[in-house]
């Protein structure tokens, strides 16, 4: 069972920069589909970016694109999310998830992801 320690949230004015971090441990198999997740209240659980750890291959929501970059820290097991130019817009618990073993593309799905780190909090202000 891979578990998934998300850090890093906080409170920032619109158009600041934030970076997400996500420790993991317990990983069984060599290649994972990592993926970011956000909810903002009232609202259901959104993709927001993967990265296949096999060759690093990228994939962001249109909302995001430009704007933040995923990547690993293989060495460290630890995934980020760069986020700049924040938008009130993104204020939302965050959530990192992992793939065992899959390819990210099409993974866009709570139900595809096996496991979840508990959240950390993004809030953007005008």
């Amino acid at each position: 069972q891979v578990q998934l320690v998300e850090s890093g949230g906080g409170s920032v004015q619109a158009g600041g920069s934030l970076r997400l971090s996500c420790a993991g441990s317990g990983y069984t198999a060599s290649y994972y589909c990592m993926g970011w997740f956000r909810q903002a209240p009232g609202k259901e659980r959104e993709w927001v970016s993967s990265i296949y750890t096999g060759t690093s291959r990228t994939y962001y929501t249109g909302s995001v694109e430009g704007r933040f970059t995923i990547s690993q820290d293989n060495a460290k097991n630890t995934l980020y999310l760069q986020m700049n130019s924040l938008k009130t817009e993104d204020t939302a618990m965050y959530y990192c998830a992992a793939a065992v073993g899959s390819r990210c593309s099409g993974l866009l799905l709570e139900w595809q992801y096996n496991s979840w780190g508990q959240g950390t909090q993004v809030t953007v202000s005008s």
